[in-house]
């Protein structure tokens, strides 16, 4: 059962404990930690701890943003039916188990998505603890749609009009804390914005500058792509910023040409490039709206096709095309550089900002479950 997390009629306020589940990639960790620093900074005195696993990005993102990491086994759906369809009940059941012990004396459960929400929802269920259910993807994973029929507490990045998810609140996708205070100190000289941040970065703010993600594990594909592409591409004068993943090679870097394993000041990399080309991650397109121009975004053709639905609403501003990963190519980007070019010196209105409030949109909700369990 939940511990006592009433407001006090005193003086002091009860210490809540807070539990956030959400790990494998940076989609789901990210905005997780973005709405826990925002708990935090809210109420100080309160715990936060997060459930993930041993081999995902939060084995090093939680603890180096000074929060506990309690970890379990990752539970995945199989795409067919195999051994692993069939161990699918034993291995959620253990996780699920691990998930009890963690938030059985919690005050309020945030799931994220991704590889350990599954238990950890079903553990809330279990041990009462209320829950809220955030969907980042335009189509929700299988994680968070059973959360969503287990709880009536969720919310969105952008409105879906099928299913649980239509009754939820679309609170926008909190950001990192490095791109939101960028994109709130852009809002007064978007141009201005831009320039300094290629000073930033060492690039001739008189050319053109494109930028190259490939998601936080770094797509092999769209490596390859651009290596066959990059000799056109820098000889038509383009200044390009690579970032090629940590668990890839890293191609020798040249003048205007500059290959990272990953990159750390992604606020500065997104208002400095007048392209993106990437992965269309929700991160990724949050991101890309609060601080860039224009893009071209190739969806991962695996997972249940969020990442193709992801980007509609930047197509639908002008600010984006998307492409399937069968139909692009070298010398597609080649062909199609110059109109993502054209579009990006067309769009000189800032980035959109409907993302700048989702943490205190979330933090809000947060509060207004609790205080319900009070009544």
């Amino acid at each position: 059962m939940p511990s006592n997390s009433a407001h006090g009629t005193g003086t002091k306020q009860p210490v809540r404990r807070i539990v956030l589940a959400g790990g494998g990639t940076a989609g789901h960790v990210e905005p997780a930690l973005a709405v826990a620093r925002g708990w935090k900074e809210k109420y100080p005195n309160d715990v936060c701890v997060f459930i993930g696993t041993d081999s995902g990005l939060e084995r090093t993102l939680v603890p180096s943003a000074g929060f506990e990491l309690r970890t379990i086994e990752k539970v995945t759906l199989p795409r067919a039916l195999g051994i692993g369809m069939v161990t699918l009940p034993w291995r959620l059941s253990r996780s699920m188990k691990t998930s009890r012990a963690i938030v059985s004396n919690a005050d309020l459960l945030i799931g994220f998505g991704g590889y350990v929400s599954a238990s950890a929802y079903l553990a809330a269920k279990l041990e009462k603890v209320p829950f809220i259910v955030h969907e980042a993807n335009a189509k929700p994973g299988w994680a968070n749609q059973l959360g969503a029929y287990l709880s009536p507490n969720s919310a969105t990045t952008h409105p879906i009009v099928r299913g649980k998810f239509s009754r939820s609140i679309s609170t926008g996708l909190p950001l990192r804390p490095d791109v939101q205070r960028a994109a709130e100190r852009a809002q007064s000289d978007w141009g201005a914005a831009r320039i300094a941040a290629k000073l930033n970065l060492e690039w001739d703010v008189d050319r053109p500058v494109i930028l190259i993600l490939g998601g936080s594990q770094g797509s092999t594909f769209i490596n390859s792509q651009i290596e066959r592409a990059l000799p056109t591409l820098v000889g038509q004068g383009f200044q390009i910023m690579h970032s090629v993943g940590a668990k890839n090679s890293l191609p020798p870097s040249s003048h205007n040409y500059r290959a990272l394993s990953y990159i750390d000041d992604m606020a500065s990399a997104y208002l400095a490039a007048d392209v993106v080309i990437a992965r269309s991650g929700a991160v990724t397109c949050a991101e890309f709206a609060a601080l860039g121009r224009s893009a071209i975004f190739i969806p991962l053709p695996s997972g249940n096709g969020e990442q193709a639905r992801n980007a509609d609403f930047l197509v639908e501003a002008g600010r984006a095309v998307v492409v399937a990963q069968n139909e692009f190519s070298s010398d597609w980007l080649i062909r199609n550089i110059g109109s993502a070019m054209e579009r990006a010196g067309e769009l000189e209105k800032p980035g959109l900002s409907d993302d700048l409030s989702a943490v205190e949109k979330i933090v809000e909700l947060m509060e207004n479950v609790l205080e319900r369990q009070q009544e």
